[in-house]
């Protein structure tokens, strides 16, 4: 199913990254999204949302929880990451998975009708996450869960392209702040009207190769209220990454260098 959307130049830039992924899966984005399944101890007959399905990592392990007798609907706008959905939901035989090709932020749903709500990882690029939450809230039937993972502020490199980039004269947010601890999670939850909030926190970070990690930034940035980069001639571009690759040699031990991806599995209840 499809709905019509008109998208802003931020979210043509999200849907652009995702389109060209045409191989998403692999070890690291299982890792960072089934846990969230478990979490949520889904049960047979249950009504799930899935925000930014992608490639339907989630929905499929859900599917398989609530069984034929519930349904889960996966929101996505990545044409790309929904053909591969379908091909792995087909190969599966699961027949209680609905796509939708829509707008995450702009789509509407009945209140009180899911009981559980997921978004991994991709929390941190909705344009208005307050909001988004509180939508979540009210689609929620009483005792339902909402289950989204995020990441620290300290996470793939960030603070260091910020300083990069500060360098030059160009003041970055972190697309992480929001979200970015366990407390910003459990008070951001809280203040909206969720209960039983729970936080885990996992490292999924490694020492990378000098070479790795210096090829690591490939200059782009993403932020919803437009960014300082968007439009700078690829020469800037080329002299902020060469900078980058200077800053991360220092970073450099015997073991390599660290990439810390801390991650927030957050967990809260209507």
């Amino acid at each position: 199913m499809t709905q019509p959307t008109s998208l802003n130049e931020y979210k043509q830039e999200i849907r652009a990254v995702y389109d060209a992924r045409t191989n998403y899966d692999n070890d690291f984005t299982y890792r960072r999204a089934i846990p969230l399944v478990e979490l949520a101890q889904l049960q047979p007959g249950q009504q799930v949302l899935d925000i930014a399905t992608g490639t339907a990592i989630v929905a499929i392990a859900a599917a398989e929880k609530v069984g034929s007798k519930g349904k889960v609907i996966g929101v996505d706008f990545s044409t790309s990451m929904l053909k591969q959905a379908r091909r792995k939901i087909a190969a599966t035989g699961l027949q209680n998975i609905e796509l939708i090709e829509a707008d995450a932020e702009t789509i509407t749903f009945e209140d009180e009708q899911f009981d559980a709500i997921f978004c991994a990882t991709a929390i941190v690029l909705l344009s208005d996450i307050p909001a988004a939450l509180r939508n979540w809230h009210r689609w929620l039937k009483s005792g339902g869960i909402v289950a989204f993972s995020c990441w620290s502020t300290t996470s793939f490199f960030t603070p260091v392209i910020m300083k990069v980039c500060a360098k030059y004269g160009f003041e970055l947010p972190n697309l992480h702040e929001l979200l970015g601890s366990p407390e910003k999670c459990y008070t951001f939850l809280q203040e909206i009207g969720f209960k039983n909030i729970d936080i885990k926190t996992e490292q999924f970070g490694s020492y990378l190769s000098l070479d790795d990690a210096k090829n690591y930034w490939k200059g782009t940035w993403l932020c919803s209220n437009g960014h300082p980069l968007l439009h700078l001639p690829n020469e800037q571009i080329e002299q902020l990454k060469a900078e980058f690759k200077a800053e991360v040699e220092k970073l450099a031990t015997y073991q390599g260098i660290w990439h810390d991806i801390t991650t927030f599995f957050v967990i809260g209840r209507k």
